[in-house]
C-alpha cells in the first residue's frame, strides 16, 4: 500500500501539534510491513528522520524548467533528496510557470512556517503537488490539516485515486467560532472533495457533520496517541516538588488555549497555598495580555514565563512540574497532556478536549469553571496521596495509547475507500 502524504511540518522543527501527530501517526503506520509512505511538507532541514518514509520538500521540487547538470543539482539538494529525484519531478512539469518567481532550479521558495503570506503559500503548494502527483506511484493519498486540503484536491483531480482528508483542528477551534470565511472555504472544500474525512476526536467529527455539512458516514474518529519516551528524554533528571510545587502550562499562548483561565485559577490557589509557582512556557499573542494580568492579580513574583519550547525543553519543563494544566476552549485533541502523563505529571484538561474522551485518570473541568480549575491544582499540590494515584494510573493509561493502533484504524479506512 503506498501512500502519498502531504503535510505542513514534521520533527525536529515543529511549531506545534501538527508536526507531532504527522510524525507519530507515519511511524505508527510505517510498522504495517507492506505500508509506504511519501511524507510532502513545504521545506525540508535535512536533519528529519526518513527511516521509515520517504520526505519531498516542496521548495526542492521544479515547477520551471532549467537545464542543470547534476553535480550541481547534487550539491544543492543532496542533503534533502536523492539528486535522481529532481529529474524525475522535472520531467513532470505539466503547464508554464515562467511567469511565477522560482529560484536558479526552477523551484519555488516556503517558509516552511506560517507566514503573514500563508494563502499564497498553500496556493503554491498546491501547483507543486501537481507535479508530485504526476510523478509519484501511489494508492491514496491524505492530506494533513486544512493547509494541504487544496494540493490533495489536486493530486486527486490529476490521479484518480481517491482523498482521506487528516482534520487535526478546523477554524472553529482556532478563532473561538469567529471563522475566517477564506479558510472555512479551504476547509469546506477539502472536506467536499474527500472521500473519507479523518478526525482527532468526536468532539472535532460533531463540528465536521455540523458546521461543515458532511455526511456522517464518511467521518471517522482516529485518537492521537504518543510516542514512547527515548533514552535522552528517560534520562532527564526529575526535578519536581524539590522545594515549591510548580504548575505549569504549556502551549500556544492564544485565545484557543485559555490561558487566561490558567492565570485567574491561579490567583485563587495562591490565596491558599503561597508556596506554589506557576509556568506558562510557550509562546503567542495572548503572551504580553497574560504578563499583565498575572500583575494586575498581583501574583507575578510567583510566575514564570519561558517562550517558546520544543523538543528535549519541553520534557525539562514536565519533568520539573508537579502539576500539567490545559484549559483549552476548544482542543481538537490536545496531545500535551498526554506527554505530561508519560513524564508522570497528573493533568488537569478541559472537558472541551478531544483527549478528555480518552483519558479516565486526568482530572476534567469545563474551561470556564476558575473555580474547580483553582479547587484541583490546589487539591494535587496537597494531598499526596491524590497526586500518587494520578501519577501511577495516568502513566500507566497512556503507556497503552499507542500511534501503531491509531495507524491500524487509518489503515482499515484505506482499505474501506479503495474497495468502494
Amino acid at each position: 500500500m503506498k501512500a502519498l502524504m502531504f503535510g505542513w511540518e514534521f520533527p525536529p522543527h515543529i511549531l506545534g501539534g501538527l508536526g507531532t501527530a504527522s510524525f507519530g501517526l507515519t511511524r505508527g503506520m510505517a510498522m504495517q510491513p507492506d505500508m509506504d509512505i511519501t511524507f510532502c511538507i513545504p521545506k525540508p532541514w535535512g536533519d528529519e528522520d526518513q527511516s521509515f518514509l520517504k520526505i519531498i520538500g516542496m521548495c526542492n521540487v521544479p515547477i520551471v524548467w532549467r537545464d542543470v547538470q547534476m553535480d550541481y543539482v547534487r550539491e544543492r539538494l543532496s542533503k534533502y533528496m536523492d539528486p535522481q529525484k529532481y529529474y524525475d519531478l522535472r520531467d513532470h512539469i505539466y503547464a508554464d510557470f515562467s511567469y511565477r518567481h522560482v529560484n536558479d532550479l526552477g523551484c519555488m521558495e516556503f517558509s516552511g512556517r506560517y507566514p503573514d503570506n500563508l494563502l499564497e503559500e498553500i496556493n503554491n503548494y498546491s501547483i507543486v503537488a501537481g507535479v508530485v502527483a504526476r510523478t509519484e506511484q501511489y494508492d491514496i493519498i491524505h492530506a494533513h490539516d486544512w493547509l494541504t486540503y487544496p494540493a490533495g484536491i489536486h493530486a486527486k483531480n490529476v490521479s484518480g485515486k481517491p482523498l482521506v482528508i487528516h482534520v487535526h483542528a478546523t477554524d472553529y477551534d482556532r478563532s473561538r467560532g469567529n471563522v475566517n470565511p477564506d479558510v472555512y472555504a479551504i476547509e469546506k472544500n477539502g472536506m467536499d472533495n474527500a472521500d473519507h474525512i479523518i478526525t482527532v476526536s468526536n468532539l472535532t467529527r460533531q463540528t465536521v457533520i455540523e458546521k461543515y455539512h458532511q455526511d456522517p458516514s464518511k467521518v471517522t474518529t482516529v485518537h492521537n496517541a504518543v510516542e514512547p519516551l527515548s533514552q535522552e528524554i528517560l534520562s532527564i533528571q526529575d526535578k519536581k516538588g524539590v522545594k515549591d510545587k510548580v504548575i505549569t502550562f504549556l502551549g500556544r499562548i492564544t485565545m484557543q488555549k485559555g490561558p487566561e483561565y490558567f492565570v485567574e485559577a491561579a490567583a485563587k490557589v495562591l490565596a491558599k497555598a503561597p508556596h506554589a509557582r506557576f509556568v506558562m512556557a510557550g509562546s503567542g499573542d495572548m503572551m504580553d495580555q497574560m504578563i499583565n494580568l498575572a500583575a494586575m492579580r498581583n501574583i507575578s513574583d510567583r510566575f514564570h514565563f519561558t517562550g517558546f519550547m520544543k523538543g528535549k525543553q519541553v520534557y525539562e519543563v514536565l519533568k520539573a512540574s508537579d502539576v500539567y494544566v490545559m484549559p483549552s476552549v476548544s482542543e481538537p485533541f490536545g496531545i500535551s497532556p498526554l506527554e505530561a502523563m508519560q513524564c508522570g505529571v497528573p493533568s488537569i484538561i478541559s472537558k472541551q478536549s478531544g483527549c478528555a474522551e480518552i483519558l479516565d485518570y486526568a482530572v476534567k473541568v469545563d474551561y470556564w469553571d476558575i473555580e474547580a480549575l483553582a479547587d484541583a491544582m490546589y487539591a494535587i499540590i496537597t494531598y499526596p496521596a491524590m497526586h500518587k494515584f494520578l501519577q501511577e494510573e495516568g502513566k500507566k493509561e497512556v503507556d497503552n495509547i499507542k500511534w501503531e493502533y491509531a495507524g491500524q484504524k487509518v489503515r482499515r479506512i484505506y482499505d474501506q475507500v479503495l474497495n468502494k
